[in-house]
């Protein structure tokens, strides 16, 4: 009886075993949802990389190891372009800022240029500022150009720096001759 029941108890066993199917090899998006799985099975599939070249769950691993490394550059390229974006921004706002500050600069320039030149030249509207000071009022009824004077010598403009003092004095005694030869014409003569 011995045998009878051990012939039973394999007989059992086998058919136990022939119904018990294989389970599924895993899929791509299993291994995408759970890389320690994805991990153990490309440790495996790496030992006996012959065997299991084709072998669906080794496919399948490769397949999700190859989309993990392109989400990973897509996600990387984002960043950058994200990064360049904000560099450029930063550029161009400091190129905006040394431009306004260029322009103002030149505006500057233009307008102590425009107020030298005045002073020297024409009447300057009353009030109107001027390094240094402010410019004379002019006399009522005069026809008279006036010019202004800074604080200082009044005989003698102040230097820019690069031009020796005595041109300067040369320079103002040339503009005051021109400036009376002017009035001179300006008046209706009185014969």
């Amino acid at each position: 009886m011995n045998t009878a029941r051990l012939i039973f108890v394999c007989g059992v066993i086998c058919l136990l075993s022939a119904c018990v199917e294989e389970p599924p090899p895993r899929s791509v998006g299993d291994f995408l949802a759970n890389r320690i799985l994805l991990e153990a099975t490309m440790v495996r599939c790496g030992e006996n990389r012959n065997q299991s070249k084709y072998e669906a769950e080794c496919v399948n691993a490769r397949e999700a190891i190859n989309r993990i490394a392109a989400e990973e550059k897509q996600a990387r390229k984002v960043d950058l372009e994200a990064q360049f974006e904000r560099k450029r921004r930063s550029l161009r706002r400091t190129q905006e800022a040394a431009a306004e500050a260029r322009r103002r600069s030149a505006e500057a320039r233009r307008r102590r240029e425009e107020a030298e030149y005045l002073g020297v030249y024409e009447d300057m509207p009353p009030g109107t500022e001027i390094e240094g000071g402010t410019a004379l009022e002019p006399e009522v009824g005069s026809n008279t150009p006036q010019a202004t004077i800074e604080p200082g010598n009044a005989d003698t403009p102040p230097a820019t720096g690069d031009e020796p003092a005595g041109e300067v004095g040369q320079d103002l005694e040339a503009i005051r001759e021109e400036l009376r030869r002017r009035q001179a014409a300006e008046q209706p003569d009185s014969g």
